[in-house]
């Protein structure tokens, strides 16, 4: 029969782990409430997107109608400057799209990490419960290889967290300068 001095180690590990389990649904809901931001500011900068082109077209409509004394050459001419602005504009609008998909995807994948994640911690919960009720060093092992995968899971879901961050921090540098 094992003495209560036998079982120290084992419920040290026990309580490491569930610490370990503790910083880990932290770390999941710190992942869902960045989500929800990214998903907030990519719904602003697609409402900002569609003011400026409201605005956009009011102007061109004002342009119109405010110069009538203007020669044919040079309505050609503002209207030419008036398509390279368009075009400029319609780039800056095909790259948001491009960087918002990219963001989506990376909040899809963000996403499936969580429930990857969301089911090692379920399977973390089953196995601390065995070791609870067996006490057996080797299940302890076992169970302390598959905490080491999940924080190294975890390190890769922070650095694709700083990419998603790094990548909102330039849409918002361009909606900033597009704003100018």
């Amino acid at each position: 029969m094992p003495s209560q001095g036998d079982n120290q180690p084992a419920e040290k590990k026990i309580e490491q782990m569930e610490e370990e389990k503790m910083n880990m649904r932290l770390g999941m809901d710190v992942q869902k409430l960045e989500t929800e931001k990214l998903r907030k500011e990519k719904h602003k900068a697609e409402e900002d997107l569609d003011s400026l082109k409201t605005d956009f077209k009011k102007l061109r409509l004002s342009v119109r109608t405010a110069g009538l004394e203007k020669t044919l050459e040079q309505w050609y001419q503002e209207i030419q400057e008036e398509n390279i602005k368009a075009g400029r504009w319609e780039k800056k609008f095909q790259e948001a799209q491009m960087q918002n998909k990219s963001i989506e995807k990376s909040l899809s994948e963000n996403q499936n990490k969580m429930d990857e994640l969301k089911a090692r911690v379920a399977e973390l919960e089953k196995t601390i419960h065995q070791y609870q009720n067996r006490n057996s060093v080797v299940e302890l092992k076992a169970s302390l290889g598959r905490i080491e995968q999940m924080k190294r899971t975890v390190e890769e879901l922070e650095r694709v967290l700083q990419n998603c961050e790094a990548k909102i921090e330039y849409l918002k540098v361009n909606e900033y300068h597009q704003n100018e």
